[in-house]
């Protein structure tokens, strides 16, 4: 019998076994991982940007925490020996239209707290000197890490502590009984006394198989990257990115140095015909039609047919695609770039049509369930499982230990 299983092995699940271990160090924690290693799925195919959280609305889930987990990251990874480098970004203007939408991230970026500078284009030549642009502003507080390598380590402190997980463990059932929580999984069945959903690409699910009603459901969109040839690195100092469409979720195809040194200019977004389709032949008969026969689908599709067309044009052309980067940094030819590894983000739609814009976090007496984490979900991971542990009941013979 557990006192806490946590469902996902990806890094919000993982922050979440932490963050409660350290504040119920007695307790029996689990974590259940469907695949065979953690930080399989969107962790492990992370840009590993350090967010700020400049473009999220004041007050929001997204940018409190972005900016808070943030601290706790860098904390941790210090801590903990994990490289990181704070290196800062740029996010370009290269039309005149898109200014004052640069005037009001700059705003939005101040009401958040940031530290953040406007640049005219010899400025921003200073540190990006072969990116074009009219106005740009810089971010200081933007940086990058393997957010892999910080998975595994919550993971080893986690065990240390005396927690389990148990990979290749799929959860097939869950049944709530008088005094705990039945969850039947491929190998075995656990009990628990209190649930909680960090299943990321399928958390819907895990909180249909609960019962819990959401009026929402997970859309997978595949984001497609290439890279800089080695030759061709000199041409990006850090981060620079393009001034994000207001009305589309997405930030736009962008430039990022990873902390391995490789540089991969992306993504472009396109609906994945399977939850963790990373290619474009990947398919799942169940996933694409639960999107397919989902009203709320073609609302939204309707809404942004223009730039998801775009989209789908970028996808099979790297030609279009390279002409999306030379915007940024007109260098840039179709020889320069080679294909790397594609993401999947699981981007939670309403009943209703609408993209869910914050981190959605739901809970009943028994479980809570993490229904919206993308993008910046890594950066916030340590201030997410934080937030999650303080919405959770201790346990009844835990209560002295937080008195």
């Amino acid at each position: 019998m557990y006192d806490y299983i946590i469902v996902g092995g990806g890094i919000v699940g993982l922050s979440t076994g932490y963050a409660l271990i350290k504040k119920y160090p007695q307790s029996k924690i689990a974590i259940i991982e469907k695949e065979h290693t953690l930080a399989y799925h969107q962790t492990g195919h992370n840009s590993g940007v350090i967010h700020s959280g400049i473009y999220y609305k004041p007050g929001s889930l997204k940018a409190v925490l972005s900016k808070e987990g943030g601290n706790l990251l860098r904390s941790f990874c210090t801590q903990y020996e994990i490289p990181y480098e704070m290196c800062g970004k740029v996010i370009v203007a290269t039309k005149e239209e898109e200014v004052p939408l640069l005037n009001n991230l700059y705003k939005r970026g101040l009401e958040n707290g940031l530290d953040v500078s406007m640049f005219e284009a010899k400025q921003l030549n200073e540190i990006e000197p072969h990116t074009y642009g009219l106005k740009a502003i810089h971010v200081k507080e933007a940086g990058i890490v393997n957010y892999k390598l910080v998975a595994e380590t919550l993971a080893k402190v986690i065990q240390e502590k005396g927690g389990d997980i148990l990979l290749s463990t799929k959860v097939e059932d869950i049944k709530e009984e008088k005094e705990r929580i039945e969850v039947e999984c491929n190998s075995r069945t656990y009990h628990t006394h209190y649930l909680i959903n960090c299943a990321g690409l399928h958390c819907d699910r895990i909180a249909g198989i609960q019962g819990l009603t959401t009026n929402m459901k997970i859309v997978p969109f595949r984001g497609e990257y290439y890279e800089l040839k080695p030759e061709k690195r000199y041409l990006v100092k850090n981060l620079i990115y393009p001034v994000p469409n207001p009305n589309f979720p997405f930030l736009g195809v962008h430039f990022t140095r990873m902390i391995d040194g490789h540089v991969h200019a992306g993504p472009n977004a396109v609906l994945s015909m399977k939850r963790e389709g990373y290619h474009k032949t990947d398919f799942n008969l169940r996933d694409f039609s639960e999107v397919m026969l989902y009203p709320a689908f073609w609302k939204i599709a309707r809404q942004n047919i223009g730039e998801g067309w775009k989209e789908i044009v970028r996808s099979f052309s790297k030609k279009v695609f390279v002409h999306s980067l030379q915007r940024l940094i007109p260098e840039i030819r179709e020889e320069d770039v080679i294909k790397s590894e594609n993401g999947v983000r699981a981007q939670s739609l309403t009943n209703d049509g609408k993209l869910v814009d914050d981190f959605l976090i739901v809970s009943n007496e028994r479980s809570i369930h993490i229904l919206n984490a993308p993008s910046p979900a890594a950066t916030a991971s340590i201030s997410i499982g934080r937030a999650i542990s303080e919405r959770i009941p201790a346990p009844k013979r835990f209560l002295k230990y937080t008195m």
